[in-house]
């Protein structure tokens, strides 16, 4: 999950729109047919809804200043908040969803095969819904895609989704995929039990929706998890920032190198610097400006910096950059 470039307030705004446009006409078609499927697809929805809610808190909190409390400014909560919605897709989306299924598989409504008007008041709704559904989350989708390539540029499709430093727009791109196919496997599931005229074809699809959403749940919190627990630059950047400071005149080279991503677009970078031995005390705090701005020209990302002189380099066995 990379960062710069992607504007995740118009991606979270966008998303919050069609999601509860989609889960009140879920919710209608879902008491209209009584598809257990359609059913989850709304909960489904409504949990989507709450994670755009979430998300944009984190992104409105994440942007406060600096305080006596919070010297390092707030940016962290763009990390915690896309933990909640991982915990809030899993328990009231997935659970909820296999929960419902695996009910009405053991206790299924009577339903008469290819009868589109015995089977509640009509499974017609269910299906029509299901489909201008996939089409307003297809729209939501592309939107999120857009800025999801604009922020990863060149980088990997799958390196920028799982191994970047901010969570928010993958994980609304994540959780349109996961509707899309969720919509896919509901679609199914009411269309074959009208054909077959077995309502246990359709809380298998609620099932189904389900087990997706838990994936999905589960793949978010291992990467927000590792965001919240302290995650350094990439190995991109942490090779500009070594360039950057090694290409500084009056610097031997790098000897230690440790770094934090304190939020998605803030960071903090700790180095020693080997400087020759000659230099004197003032030309060496002048060298140290120059580098933390050739470093902060190359990696914008990095807020703080803190270098500190060793010319003799006297700690070999510390570890190159982490």
């Amino acid at each position: 999950m990379s960062g710069g470039g992607g504007d995740p307030k118009k991606v979270v705004r966008a998303a919050l729109v069609v999601n509860l446009t989609i889960a009140v006409a879920k919710c209608a078609a879902a008491a209209a047919s009584g598809s257990t499927a359609t059913l989850a697809e709304a909960v489904h929805s409504f949990a989507d809804s709450g994670n755009q809610v979430l998300l944009f808190v984190g992104i409105v909190l994440g942007a406060r200043p600096e305080s006596a409390r919070h010297p390092f400014g707030r940016s962290a909560e763009r990390y915690f908040w896309p933990f909640l919605v991982a915990i809030l897709l899993f328990c009231v989306g997935g659970a909820f969803s296999i929960r419902e299924g695996v009910l009405h598989f053991f206790h299924p409504v009577p339903a008469t095969r290819g009868d589109f008007g015995t089977w509640h008041q009509g499974p017609l709704a269910s299906l029509l819904v299901l489909g201008v559904s996939c089409v307003l989350e297809a729209v939501s989708c592309a939107v999120a895609l857009k800025e999801f390539n604009r922020e990863r540029g060149r980088e990997p499709f799958f390196q920028a989704l799982f191994e970047g430093r901010d969570p928010t727009i993958p994980l609304v791109l994540l959780e349109d995929i996961a509707a899309l196919a969720g919509l896919g496997l509901a679609f199914v599931a009411v269309l074959f039990t009208v054909f077959f005229g077995d309502t246990r074809i359709d809380a298998a699809g609620s099932v189904a929706v389900g087990a997706l959403l838990v994936v999905i749940a589960w793949f978010i919190a291992r990467d927000v998890h590792g965001l919240l627990v302290g995650e350094g630059l990439t190995d991109a950047n942490l090779a500009k920032a070594r360039a950057a400071m090694e290409g500084v005149p009056g610097v031997l080279r790098v000897v230690t190198m440790k770094s934090l991503h304190l939020g998605p677009d803030e960071a903090l970078l700790g180095a020693k610097i080997a400087f020759d031995p000659a230099c004197d005390l003032a030309t060496i705090e002048s060298t140290i400006d120059v580098a933390e701005a050739a470093v902060r020209a190359q990696v914008p990302v990095l807020k703080y910096i803190y270098l500190e002189p060793d010319s003799d380099a006297d700690d070999p066995r510390a570890p190159d950059s982490q």
